[in-house]
């Protein structure tokens, strides 16, 4: 079994749903557990972990707060010595459809998901460096992945979230802080009524968390995107397919383009790119400067 004895992990927005499955899990692998939610359930979690004869505290508070993150960071690293762990777990949803939805929920949900995650990354970030060692978990989703009608709020959230895992897994890596993203589904509070009992009940949040621990153990990957849902684990990628290259004038550039579109799109012999620069050194060598 691995185990995660000895070291600390931060949950936000734990206190119900996948969160609280996460914390859990961590405690009973031996993990100390920062519980973060809004309210009075973290606490009942901590109460859960305790009970189980694992160690825990609570800290009630926005991961849009800076302040209280940054209190909530320091607390537990004077507590415990060190932060290993950190999932960036709070979210919630404002569903509407892109004609009906106001900038302010957009904005709301930009702020909670992606500047939340922000906030407690970079409260941990130096700790991490510091002690050479760090695990560190975006939650991403389908809907950012691939899109989904009426989340264009939550989708632009989530995706962004991805872009932040790739860059900050890149920056990370000399100081071993690997950065991940997790996709789920699973039935939490904000999926209520929006599916049938039967389906809920086979995407139960402890369905999804087991994929935490892969993402946190001391062999994780780095910047790798794990689905989960239903007792089934997948992995997304954001390929490069080969494309084309047009070597004749500009002005005749977009029309041959248009024609052999079908091309640039096929998928066959496509690249995962480690890093940006990989399309810009793709591109030069169709165009004979690659090296």
């Amino acid at each position: 079994m691995i185990r995660l004895d000895g070291q600390v992990a931060i949950v936000t927005g734990a206190g119900g749903g996948l969160g609280r499955c996460h914390a859990l899990l961590l405690a009973r692998r031996g993990a100390k557990v920062v519980v973060n939610d809004m309210g009075a359930a973290a606490e009942a979690v901590v109460a859960e972990i305790m009970a189980e004869g694992g160690e825990a505290v609570a800290a009630i508070g926005s991961v849009t707060d800076e302040a209280f993150v940054a209190g909530m960071v320091k607390s537990a690293h004077d507590q415990w010595g060190r932060i290993d762990i950190l999932i960036n777990n709070a979210g919630i949803l404002r569903d509407k459809s892109f004609a009906k939805m106001e900038l302010d929920d957009f904005r709301l949900i930009l702020d909670v998901h992606v500047m939340g995650s922000v906030i407690c990354t970079k409260a941990v970030w130096d700790i991490m460096r510091a002690q050479n060692y760090g695990r560190i978990v975006m939650t991403t989703s389908s809907s950012g992945l691939y899109g989904n009608f009426g989340q264009a709020n939550y989708s632009a959230a989530k995706m962004a979230l991805v872009g932040l895992m790739q860059t900050l897994g890149l920056e990370g890596e000399k100081y071993n802080v690997r950065v991940n993203s997790l996709a789920p589904t699973a039935a939490t509070q904000m999926l209520q009524g929006l599916l049938p009992e039967e389906v809920l009940a086979q995407i139960k949040p402890e369905y999804v968390s087991p994929a935490i621990i892969p993402l946190v153990m001391a062999d994780a990957p780095n910047r790798t995107i794990v689905c989960a849902g239903a007792r089934s684990f997948e992995s997304a990628q954001i390929t490069l397919t080969q494309g084309i290259h047009i070597g004749t004038g500009v002005d005749a550039i977009p029309d041959i383009l248009v024609e052999r579109f079908d091309e640039v799109v096929d998928p066959t012999n496509a690249l995962t790119p480690q890093q940006g620069f990989e399309q810009s050194r793709l591109e030069l060598g169709k165009s004979g400067f690659g090296g």
